[in-house]
């Protein structure tokens, strides 16, 4: 996934604009144009360095770049090149401090988007980790906070930005986090109902079919409504909940 290719484009393009902005009072001064001529082979050499995978060495020059001009639209402009290169870096609390920051100091700026998606993703699993491999652990039974607040920026993006060009793999994201959000919730009741707390079971898994309606596990929230239905004594409800299931999942039974 090229997630920075675009930026990267728009980067280098803007670039002696933006500096030229930042840096250039007084047209013809020679010593101004060479600190321009610097910082523009700064930042390509930067660019260079994370586009090879070399993101220490990235970040420290788009970091010292940023630390001489804090409050230019250099500024705001690095710290989309960041952002991504902590991302990318697994430096993941960075990269979220980073979208925060940019998010919440320009709240109206056209890339507010990118900083979204980056968010996201810092949040976002990919797959399970490597002891989780391993050892074959389903990640299924680990609580999803993280994923949670990657559905949330998720939601925030497309939302905000139905356009935007990251708004179709935000919502294939979205879906898998609704999928994996349902198969916790389910197996959160699926534990109080073979522990006999069918009041708790019954709650959880109709809270994983209203708030995730679409996902895979919609099956298993009614099975595990009826299932407490019928311990609770409450049969109609429990033939009526088999029927909805009956209705819209005919190879569940």
């Amino acid at each position: 996934m090229q997630l920075n290719s675009e930026i990267m484009k728009r980067a280098r393009l803007l670039l002696i604009v933006i500096l030229g902005t930042t840096l250039v009072a007084c047209a013809g001064n020679e010593e101004q144009r060479t600190e321009v001529q610097n910082i523009t082979e700064a930042y390509a050499k930067a660019q260079e360095s994370i586009a090879r995978s070399n993101y220490r060495r990235g970040i420290q020059i788009f970091e010292a770049i940023q630390a001489r001009y804090p409050f230019s639209d250099l500024s705001r402009q690095i710290q989309l090149e960041l952002m991504y290169a902590y991302y990318k870096s697994n430096q993941k609390e960075q990269a979220i401090d980073a979208a925060e920051t940019f998010m919440r100091e320009n709240p109206i700026h056209p890339r507010v988007d990118y900083a979204l998606y980056i968010h996201a993703l810092s949040y976002f699993e990919d797959d399970p980790g490597i002891l989780e491999r391993w050892f074959r652990k389903d990640v299924s039974k680990r609580p999803p906070k993280e994923l949670e607040r990657s559905y949330a920026s998720l939601r925030r993006l497309v939302e905000r930005f139905p356009s935007s060009e990251y708004a179709p793999d935000a919502e294939q994201r979205m879906l898998y986090i609704k999928n994996r959000l349902a198969e916790y919730e389910n197996h959160v009741a699926d534990y109080y109902l073979r522990r006999g707390a069918y009041v708790a079971a019954l709650n959880r898994a109709k809270s994983a079919l209203e708030q995730f309606n679409g996902a895979a596990g919609n099956a298993q929230s009614l099975q595990i409504m009826a299932a407490a239905y019928d311990n609770l004594g409450m049969k109609e409800l429990a033939d009526d909940t088999r029927r909805v299931l009956k209705a819209n999942f005919p190879n569940e039974g």
